[in-house]
């Protein structure tokens, strides 16, 4: 099985230390984050990566699991509810568990919410301030190029029409 930590050290590492499984070496980003076959903690996750082709459909299943979770968070991020974002964070963990690059974008996620829970409550307060803001000019930027959607109600169309570039069709 190519790429995955063994008992034996690859050429050119001493015996006595074996690469961690986390290491930036010349591995390819599709092999999984998770150590060798027989040190998984699951008794049928170890029978699937001891057979290479059990392991191949396993980690085809896995990728379409994930994103059909993320596509889904897409698909109803617009919604209300508890739809986009917790999907698509689903759809990551379950990509983290088998592929080494979803699992490095999920510690960079993890890493960025420690940093964020050390800011400042006023820091925090601008941030939020400014990224709605952004979103506002870019749903304004929308709709001064494309305009409102036509089926918005009217008296939303009357708030629309005093914004500027805006052009309410008539």
């Amino acid at each position: 099985m190519s790429g995955w930590v063994d008992e034996q050290a690859r050429p050119g590492t001493p015996a006595d230390k074996s690469p961690s499984p986390h290491s930036q070496d010349s591995t390819s980003d599709l092999e999984p984050p998770l150590r060798a076959p027989h040190e998984d903690r699951w008794a049928w996750r170890r029978r699937i990566r001891a057979n290479p082709h059990q392991l191949r459909i396993y980690r085809a299943v896995v990728a379409a699991i994930g994103l059909l979770l993320v596509l889904l968070g897409l698909a109803t991020g617009w919604l209300p509810g508890p739809g986009g974002i917790p999907l698509i964070l689903g759809g990551l963990a379950v990509w983290a568990s088998e592929f080494r690059w979803a699992h490095r974008l999920m510690l960079r996620l993890k890493h960025a919410l420690h940093v964020y829970q050390g800011w400042t409550r006023r820091r925090k307060i601008v941030s939020w301030l400014v990224f709605l803001a952004a979103c506002g000019l870019i749903g304004w930027g929308y709709l001064a190029a494309v305009g409102p959607p036509t089926w918005i109600p009217f008296e939303v169309d009357r708030v629309l029409a005093v914004l500027p570039g805006v052009d309410i069709p008539g």
